[in-house]
């Protein structure tokens, strides 16, 4: 994870992918072994940030919600339900996806 110690991020147990201390990622989710979850952010339930993918800020991404490819999503952004935001999008600010 870039510009974060060692000491403050670990590898989550089911993916592998790295998680800022700061954030949390429930053991039912999961985060592949290129993607990061850092800041304050909440990855919940069966969620699944792969490949290239960050989660970061205050974002929240619960459900059966995927996130992968490139995409970011950052500040007080939601990604829920069955959602699925991939590529090189950006769901930021307070932006709500779901579906």
């Amino acid at each position: 994870m870039k510009n974060i110690k060692a000491e403050e991020q670990h590898q989550h147990k089911n993916g592998g992918g790295w998680v800022a201390n700061t954030a949390f990622v429930a053991d039912s989710a999961y985060v592949g072994p290129d993607a990061q979850v850092f800041g304050d952010a909440l990855v919940l339930e069966n969620a699944r940030v792969l490949e290239n993918a960050r989660v970061s800020g205050h974002a929240l991404v619960l459900g059966h919600a995927q996130v992968f490819g490139h995409a970011r999503v950052l500040g007080h952004a939601l990604v829920s339900g069955r959602a699925r935001v991939s590529g090189y999008a950006q769901v930021s600010e307070n932006a709500r996806v779901y579906k």
